[in-house]
């Protein structure tokens, strides 16, 4: 699956389903160690969705390549839009993948009914995602569930 060509930050980004064909390498896909208390791993959240109706997920693509993956609690009768879950492997993190991933995840959240907001936590600890999500328009609510800080971003 993955492209003998080398990924410049230049290649296209693009939400794919993930397909029989495709579950196993967005499944192996990895962050840093540093980074592994701060998302489940993929396999784990694609068992979660298959019993959530409401989640929404997609891997991540640069060109040909998967890079990381997305889930979406999508619940357009509340108009309630929650960044579940967000990665992007660790060996393809600096190269703007992760922004332009999710400026795409907001431009289908905004293409929903009733939306107005785009909600995430996060694990406020060193190496964390906070500081990625303030440098994309999250301010925090104020919130916190259990230990992870509630923050939101209007998309409409």
């Amino acid at each position: 699956m993955s492209n003998s060509t080398p990924i410049t930050p230049q290649a296209t980004v693009q939400l794919r389903e993930i397909t029989a064909e495709t579950v196993r390498i967005i499944c192996e896909l990895e962050v840093g160690e540093s980074q592994k208390n701060f998302v489940a791993p993929n396999a784990v959240s694609i068992a979660q969705a298959y019993f959530e109706p409401k989640a929404w997920f997609r891997g991540i693509y640069a060109d040909e390549t998967p890079v990381g993956f997305v889930m979406l609690y999508d619940n357009p009768d509340e108009g309630d839009y929650f960044l579940w879950r967000y990665m992007i492997a660790a060996d393809y993190q600096g190269n703007g993948f992760g922004r332009k991933a999710l400026d795409l995840l907001e431009e289908y959240v905004r293409s929903r009914p009733n939306a107005t907001e785009l909600y995430v936590s996060y694990v406020p600890e060193e190496g964390g995602p906070g500081p990625f999500y303030h440098k994309c328009g999250f301010e925090e609510t104020g919130k916190v569930h259990g230990i992870e800080v509630e923050m939101k971003k209007k998309i409409s």
